[in-house]
Parts: structure tokens; sequence; C-alpha cells
């Protein structure tokens, strides 16, 4: 099952709205086959898995491992459970329940009701940290929220504004590398969301250029609608989604929607994520947004660089309690990772 994990993650930021599953097929103690889901449209784990063993003979004695439960419905492909089932595979072990609705048990009993022994709860724990995006999208209907922000040694996130150049532009507190490894997490989410404050300041590209990946989906906070045409979220180079409190649409390809900003507005924000199947999130700033999402309780991850830098005044960080998971220095700089406990 460790195995299967470690496959699945391959998928990492391809497959989403699916799950990131991992298989592997098992014959008399040796692996003959394995497979990971595939970009979103394309094969699931299972079904990759057994397209590589090479002597399908072999399936008739052998046990298929599967992070997660296998699908018993038409999606994008056929049922895993009916190819499994095909080919009479005599032996499932899953380390998880599928939470979908339309899964929920179906196919492991569709598997059980053909013969099948399944067994299922292998390393769980493991299966559904693995699975933490898709899990929370399907069990608490929203998406996995992960809030990132860079602060100086005095616990700024942004300078007084004498000390910005005139050109819009980041002001930078972290290295290049921890600003790499901030591109590479933006790779693995399906889609990353910034306020108002933070495009008009910075006019952040919120892309990948220095990874190798696929750019997130782009959510921009506008109430009023005070970003303009040219700033870079707005070139329509990526889906973006604008939440605004003004009902009239401004430029043709961009997603419009709109939220009551005299109620909760990080809970109206998960509902839109949840209504355009968006199971994960990397929330980058300004503070004030940052501030909403800890203050409704709603976030998973908090992720805090500290820069070597001080500005002695400016925009101070967000406040919040959480437990630290993980800590470690990137050059320059610290990385501590929080966990919503």
């Amino acid at each position: 099952m460790l195995r299967c994990i470690q496959l699945g993650k391959n998928g990492l930021g391809n497959t989403a709205p699916n799950p990131m599953v991992g298989s592997i097929i098992v014959h008399k103690n040796k692996i003959i086959g394995e497979g990971f889901t595939s970009p979103y449209g394309g094969n699931h784990a299972e079904v990759n898995a057994i397209q590589s063993v090479h002597d399908k003979n072999l399936l008739l004695d052998a046990t298929l491992y599967v992070t997660l439960e296998p699908c018993s419905h038409h999606g994008k492909t056929p049922p895993c459970a009916d190819l499994i089932i095909k080919h009479q595979i005599p032996k499932v072990i899953i380390g998880i329940k599928d939470p979908h609705k339309k899964v929920a048990g179906k196919g492991i009993e569709k598997l059980e009701n053909t013969g099948c022994k399944v067994t299922v709860g292998i390393l769980e724990k493991e299966c559904r940290e693995h699975h933490k995006r898709f899990l929370c999208f399907q069990e608490r209907k929203r998406p996995y929220i992960m809030l990132k922000w860079a602060e100086t040694m005095d616990g700024f996130i942004a300078p007084n504004p004498s000390k910005r150049k005139k050109n819009l532009e980041p002001f930078w507190i972290t290295n290049s590398y921890s600003r790499q490894l901030v591109h590479k997490w933006r790779s693995e989410e399906q889609a990353i969301l910034v306020g108002t404050t933070t495009v008009l300041k910075d006019n952040p590209k919120l892309d990948v250029r220095s990874w190798k990946g696929k750019n997130p989906i782009r959510i921009v906070l506008d109430k009023d609608l005070k970003i303009k045409n040219d700033y870079h979220v707005l070139d329509g180079s990526v889906k973006t989604i604008v939440l605004t409190g003004i009902k009239n649409k401004v430029i043709d390809g961009i997603d419009y929607e709109v939220l009551d900003f005299t109620k909760n507005v990080a809970e109206q924000i998960c509902n839109v994520l949840y209504k355009h199947q968006i199971t994960s999130i990397l929330i980058e700033g300004g503070t004030k947004t940052l501030q909403t999402f800890i203050d409704t309780n709603l976030w998973d991850e908090v992720l805090i660089f500290k820069g070597a830098s001080t500005f002695g005044s400016g925009t101070k960080a967000p406040s919040f309690s959480g437990k630290l998971s993980h800590s470690k220095r990137i050059m320059t700089d610290t990385l501590n990772i929080y966990i919503n406990d």
C-alpha cells in the first residue's frame, strides 16, 4: 500500500477533480503491474495497473492493491470495478472507502457480489493523508485550503508604500529558492486566490514560471472591480474567476461570480469553488483575505516563510493558532507548516 501511495503522488496537480490514486498488482509476492491516475479525463489507476501487466493470465491468481475504493459508475471512463471483475482478479486490497455519493461502498459491493475477496482499511491513516484534497472536497463540500505568506523577522508581510518602486511588482521577503518552492506548490494545487490589494500593489502573474507544471486557476477577490484590464491576472492566459459584488460582466473570457459582502465571505468563496469543482486552493494574500479565512476557521494548512530582513513598519502578518507539523531551513529563510487541529 505504501508503494500505491508513492505511485499516486505522480498524479499530483494533474488529476483534479479526480483523486490521485495509486495501484499495484501482485502475483506470488512479486509486483507484476503498477499504475496511477492519468490526467483528468484519462484512465484511472486500476486501469493503468491492469494494462501494464504483460501476461493477463496471471491476473487470475493475483491481488490488486489500491489506495481508494474502485469506482462503480460511468463517468469520463467506465467503472474500474467492472474491469477488475472482467479479468477475474480474485483479491482486492483497498486503503479507504470512497465517500463520493456515486461510489460510497458500491464498488466494494459489486466486487464482493462476484466472489472477489475484498479487504478495506489498510494504512487507512496514510491513505487519508494522501487523499486529503479529494476527501475534504467530498466530505466537507469545500476545497482543501492552504494559506501561504512570507513575513519578515519582525512580523510584516509588506513594507510601507514609501519603500516600494514606482513600477508595480512584488516586494520580495524570501530568497529565490523559497520562491521556486512556491511555484512548485502552485503546480500541485488546482487554484490560487489573492485579494484586490495584493493585485493592485504587486501585479502578480500567479503562474509557475519557475517550475515545470500546470498553471493554477486564478481566483481574484475584487469586490468593486477596481482591477483594470491591463493587470496580469486579467490577461486571459489562464482560467480566471473574479469574485465581486457587482453584477455586470466586464471582460470576455473571465468568469464572474457575485458575492454578498455583508455576509460570510470565506464561506461563500468555498461554495463558489465547490460549484466549479475546485478541490484544492492556495491562498496567497493579502493579510485581510488570509485573516478572513483564519477567523472563519476555513483552512487546513498554513505555510509561512520567515525571511532574514526587517521592515520596522508596514502591513502586519495575519494572526492565527495552529499545530506546527514541519519546520525547515531554506538557505536564509525558515519555512514553518502548521495544520488546523
